[in-house]
């Protein structure tokens, strides 16, 4: 079903009112949680209407599919802040120490070693949030609950800036107590970024604590597909 808004300047006008209508029991400031609109699999031509309208934030899920799209539109908006938000490859990690200003799955040491690997390379530092399997899937990427205070241990001691702490809740359940031991695994590391929140639950990640939420089919209407 397609939002009533279908506008992407409405869509978006939408879901910054959300997140400010949260901040306020909360006792948040909206200043405070980076929206980050999540244009995987969408072509430029949609993504050109929210950097018209003021957005600046962006998230994608490919090394590839950004490489395809993001240079020619940062021509146009060199102001963009490009996200890597999915699964990355410890291959490709030249490619998106290159391209990206933040990386959200920094998650075992064989890809820290490749990260640091490049960024010292590149002489260039890029902030990553480790990502923590936090419901304990097997399927799942992500750092085991129990190991996070060493892996932070390995970042730091690489040298590559941790933004914060990461997760995906699993499917089809109360996303809140996942949350909520996302923000004190978090605060119990001295970290305060939080990467935290969908579509279908980023208010209630919002009233948790989120710094960052990644949002894309609210924002876009239904994902294209690949």
């Amino acid at each position: 079903m397609e939002n009533a808004a279908t506008r992407p300047e409405e869509l978006l006008a939408e879901v910054e009112a959300n997140i400010a209508r949260i901040c306020k029991p909360a006792r948040r400031e909206p200043s405070q949680v980076t929206l980050i609109a999540v244009s995987k699999t969408h072509p430029p031509e949609r993504i050109v209407p929210l950097l018209e309208a003021g957005q600046r934030v962006f998230g994608e899920n490919r090394v590839q599919e950004a490489q395809g799209k993001w240079p020619e539109l940062r021509e146009q908006y060199p102001d963009v802040e490009l996200h890597l938000i999915g699964q990355l490859q410890s291959n490709k990690a030249e490619d998106a120490v290159a391209l990206f200003d933040c990386i959200h799955s920094l998650d075992r040491p064989s890809l820290l070693k490749a990260l640091a690997k490049a960024m010292d390379k590149a002489g260039r530092r890029v902030p990553c949030f480790v990502q923590v399997n936090i419901g304990d899937e097997e399927q799942k990427g992500g750092c085991p609950i129990g190991d996070v205070p060493a892996f932070l241990e390995k970042v730091r001691a690489a040298d590559v800036p941790v933004a914060g702490l990461m997760c995906i809740p699993p499917a089809d359940t109360e996303p809140a107590p996942f949350f909520a031991l996302l923000a004190k695994l978090a605060s119990d590391n001295g970290l305060k970024g939080l990467s935290m929140g969908m579509s279908g639950d980023y208010e209630t990640a919002v009233q948790l604590g989120a710094t960052h939420v990644r949002v894309g089919s609210a924002l876009f209407g239904a994902r294209a597909k690949p």
